[in-house]
């Protein structure tokens, strides 16, 4: 097939670009730098250049290379994971989610695309008891980013998902891992825990849904050819509590054991999004994805061979 990325150069664009190469599609690529389109072209990728926020210049991108499929992996993301820098990124990266997007699904429904496919967020399910399937309410009475991206992602689905003009497919994802991602040996969250910098809050009993990098491009490309429209729960096989993935991933680090904080100081500190994300985040289940995409995430890296006494 043809298939036509958007954020083709971001943490998930390059491993899906490959992936998708690898199993015989044909990939256009959208890129505003011609320093990333050198590379792209190299690998074989047809280039089209044009800003996402240019409306008219990604409709004459995507009705000149006439693709079947459009997969959309916009986002503007720091490269370091703190509260300070995640809000400075905020604007940017709801502007490209919200306008970049709405400018590539017009532009794709124009072209007469068939599917197409957008990153979402596998982890603003409502907290509860058990894992949040893709039936499971969004969060929107959480704390206030949370809340906030909650909206957000139900309104780009939405928007999506009720187009009866396109097979649209909303692909949530969990927290990515691996090479480029903040959780990498050398990313920035692996810096905060070496410096004692990223605590257990209270028990620790958020739980978050993993994701390698390469297995998103993998199921993305497996929905991209025989998905059914709707959402997908797109994460690993083991959800972990805030108190186990953490001082696992300290240990892989050979870092120091973690420090906890109250809840009280987190909040004081950190804020209640940090607290939200530290006591009350709801894993998820990858259960739809396994039996329709036949989906087989490898376990997460650093608990492989990994044993860690549970934090108090």
């Amino acid at each position: 097939m043809k298939i036509f990325v958007a954020g083709a150069t971001g943490a998930i664009g390059r491993p899906l670009i490959a992936q998708l190469l690898a199993q015989g599609h044909e990939v256009v690529a959208l890129t505003r730098s011609l320093e990333k389109a050198q590379t792209l072209a190299e690998q074989g990728v047809e280039l089209a250049i044009a800003d996402v926020f240019d409306a008219d210049a990604v409709k004459a991108a995507i009705t000149r290379t006439q693709p079947e499929v459009v997969i959309e992996q916009l986002t503007s993301l720091p490269k370091t994971y703190t509260s300070e820098s995640m809000s400075a990124a905020s604007a940017l990266n709801t502007r490209i989610r919200r306008e970049g997007g709405a400018n590539v699904l017009a532009a794709a429904q124009a072209a007469g695309v068939r599917r197409y496919l957008r990153q979402s967020i596998a982890f603003w399910a409502i907290p509860g008891a058990g894992l949040a399937d893709e039936e499971t309410p969004l969060a929107f009475d959480a704390s206030p980013a949370v809340a906030a991206d909650a909206h957000i992602v139900t309104e780009i689905e939405r928007d999506l998902l009720g187009n009866p003009n396109l097979e649209g497919i909303a692909l949530r994802y969990g927290f990515l891992y691996g090479p480029g991602t903040w959780f990498a040996p050398d990313g920035d969250v692996a810096q905060q825990v070496l410096q004692q910098q990223f605590p257990i809050i209270g028990n620790g009993e958020g739980v978050w849904s993993w994701l390698h990098i390469e297995d998103a491009a993998i199921a993305t490309v497996a929905a991209a050819e025989r998905g059914n429209p709707g959402i997908y729960l797109i994460t690993d096989d083991q959800p972990l509590a805030v108190r186990e993935w953490l001082s696992a991933y300290a240990q892989w680090l050979n870092a120091p054991p973690p420090p906890q904080v109250s809840v009280e100081d987190a909040l004081r500190i950190s804020g209640a999004d940090a607290v939200y994300y530290g006591t009350q985040m709801r894993g998820a289940s990858n259960a739809k994805a396994k039996r329709e995409l036949n989906f087989q995430p490898r376990p997460l890296e650093w608990m492989v061979n990994t044993v860690v006494a549970h934090a108090s």
